[in-house]
């Protein structure tokens, strides 16, 4: 697995060269964002050991299983570790497809895996976790989360955005790579969430899938937004 460090607080793994996940450095600790495919805890858990500081807790932008398939395990080795996710998505994780009052009835897609961990943590629009504001950026999924690291003005935007074949809102995705395009629920409300992101005016963004935008972040959000429209 591949480790690099994009700023002095967030660390960014991937594997396979497309799937990521990120380690934060807090001031007790470690957060991590995601937990990758079924099959990444060893890897990740040796890069917790390369970090020389305590995993305290597990973040998760959505619940598609290329984000949680590794949470099991990671709460296996981590006994009593904190996991948090978006109270909106947490329904996803009990296999609770319906859709809500006041939203879009389009059907909710992407690939799900059974989890048997439970959240002890359920996140909403606004508030703190860590060193992390809490974006809602519904769209891929119904409950997605975006984190913004005001240390650094990094986004962590899961699967809000997506940088392979270029800076993409899925739906909208490069035909390079099409898969977050058939996995997202509702494409106009994924927009608007990236024009969430863009308020804030990120000086870096990275994401599940890609490269991190370390240069040009705002412009480059522009324009995969005006790509989309």
């Amino acid at each position: 697995m591949k480790q690099t460090e994009i700023t002095p607080e967030i660390f960014q793994l991937t594997r396979f060269g497309l799937v990521n996940c990120f380690l934060v450095r807090e001031d007790d600790g470690l957060t991590l964002v995601d937990t990758m495919v079924s099959g990444s805890a060893n890897a990740i858990v040796h890069a917790v050991h390369t970090l020389n500081r305590r995993l305290r807790r597990i973040l998760l932008t959505h619940v598609h299983a290329d984000h949680v398939g590794s949470l099991d395990a990671l709460a296996d080795s981590f006994v009593g570790i904190e996991v948090a996710v978006g109270r909106r998505e947490s329904r996803l994780l009990t296999r609770d497809f319906r859709t809500e009052p006041g939203e879009p009835t389009d059907k909710i897609r992407g690939a799900f895996t059974k989890i048997a961990t439970i959240p002890s943590m359920l996140l909403s629009e606004g508030e703190q976790y860590g060193s992390l504001r809490v974006i809602a950026t519904p769209g891929h999924t119904p409950g997605h989360l975006a984190f913004f690291d005001e240390r650094s003005g990094t986004v962590i935007a899961g699967d809000a955005l997506v940088a392979v074949g270029g800076l993409r809102i899925p739906g909208d995705c490069s035909a390079v790579f099409p898969l977050p395009n058939w996995g997202t629920w509702h494409r106009s409300t994924a927009v608007e969430s990236a024009r969430k992101l863009l308020a804030v005016e990120p000086r870096r963004i990275v994401m599940g899938h890609g490269r991190p935008v370390i240069e040009n972040a705002v412009q480059r959000l522009k324009d995969a937004i005006r790509h989309a429209e």
